[in-house]
């Protein structure tokens, strides 16, 4: 005989950003049943480098997401930041040509007039901040308030903080709807979960949930390959990466694009990224993107060509056509909320998002304008 549960709020998805949504929402007093088909962070968080990024986003709502999401994230790690590996390491983002400096500077001259703390850095300062780099490169900008978390940690250190139930192995098959059409829970195989709200929080698969909600979201998945080194001493002290991959993130492109992006990690092994296209859920190996990103990696790093790569890791992040991620209500279907579509974001917005949804579930006017996050703000026939 099948069981019922019942709660205040159904998030569907363990990932990190259902695990904020979870955690917020238990902090203003509503009971909360997180529900995944997986295990905890076993999609596009547990795929993830773990960065909290303001240093590749443009003025605009994504920034001010991002933005609160860093002040919200330095709460959290004042709680559990040694559990999940928080580092406050800061960005370095390096410009290859002059062209390439003056964009950078014009890029980064946006930014701060939105709030964002980003140094200018001429070539000499530049080795001074990463001995390493690659000879003759003419200055970046340095980002202090980037950080890294490691994802599948934060996400697990954030269930277990919010005390919500935790119902892994359980694919949610309908979202149940009363016949006005309000949400009244989800159906698994195990049984109902009973609820007047449900978040979708569901990563690549938002959308499959929206449409078993009745409603659409166009999520699409953006595939990336990490490659991993052998444990190396911190000789890397910075998110590193060059100004082209702000572009390779903004694009709409459904080619294979790789921009090199290099860290090191609290652990010892350095992540090598980074590289997008839309090829489905195809987890083929490929081996002309791993060469293509550690030849990245070597242009601005020559020592890593003699660096052993012990391993490689795919996954796929849930991209929508504005690159923006869909936050807030879904006004076609009363009581479902979203939260997903953050694409390569989603660990550095998710504090953010869980959030600003947890302010809506209470009835407060959100910190932020949710208007550009819209979840239907999408023509219908782009989610067919």
């Amino acid at each position: 005989m099948s069981k019922r549960l019942t709660c205040d709020v159904v998030v569907v998805g363990a990932g990190v950003v259902g695990a904020a949504c979870a955690l917020y929402a238990a902090r203003a007093g509503l009971d909360v049943v997180i529900v995944d088909r997986g295990p905890v962070s076993g999609g596009t968080t547990g795929a993830g480098e773990g960065n909290l990024l303001v240093s590749d986003k443009e003025p605009g709502p994504e920034l001010d997401l991002a933005l609160l999401s860093a002040r919200l994230w330095t709460q959290l790690a004042q709680e559990i930041g040694e559990v999940i590996e928080y580092e406050a390491k800061g960005g370095l983002v390096v410009a290859s040509t002059p062209g390439g400096l003056t964009a950078l500077a014009h890029f980064a001259e946006g930014q701060r007039a939105a709030g964002v703390v980003a140094e200018p850095v001429d070539a000499e300062a530049l080795y001074d901040l990463e001995p390493r780099l690659a000879p003759d490169l003419p200055g970046g900008v340095h980002y202090p308030q980037d950080r890294q978390v490691m994802p599948a940690l934060a996400a697990a250190h954030l269930v277990r903080a919010s005390g919500a139930r935790m119902l892994t192995g359980r694919t949610v098959t309908a979202v149940l709807r009363k016949p006005d059409g309000t949400v009244q829970g989800v159906r698994t195989a195990p049984g109902d979960i009973l609820a007047p709200a449900v978040i979708n929080a569901a990563g690549t698969w938002g959308g499959e949930l929206a449409a078993r909600a009745g409603t659409t979201l166009p999520v699409l998945p953006r595939r990336g390959f990490v490659l991993v080194t052998e444990p190396l001493p911190r000789l890397i002290h910075h998110k590193v990466y060059a100004a082209d991959y702000v572009a390779d993130v903004a694009s709409d492109s459904a080619a294979l694009q790789t921009s090199p992006v290099v860290e090191g990690t609290a652990a010892g092994p350095v992540l090598i990224g980074a590289s997008r296209e839309r090829v489905g859920f195809d987890r083929e190996f490929s081996l002309p993107v791993l060469r293509a990103l550690a030849a990245g990696a070597t242009r601005l790093f020559p020592f890593l060509a003699e660096v052993r790569a012990m391993r490689s890791y795919l996954g796929f992040r849930p991209y929508l056509p504005d690159h923006l991620p869909a936050i807030g209500p879904d006004p076609r279907v009363p009581g479902l909320f979203h939260a997903c579509g953050h694409e390569g974001a989603g660990i550095g917005l998710a504090t953010g998002t869980g959030h600003l949804i947890a302010q809506l579930l209470g009835d407060k006017t959100p910190d932020l304008d949710l208007a550009p996050f819209r979840p239907d703000r999408f023509p219908d026939e782009e989610g067919e």
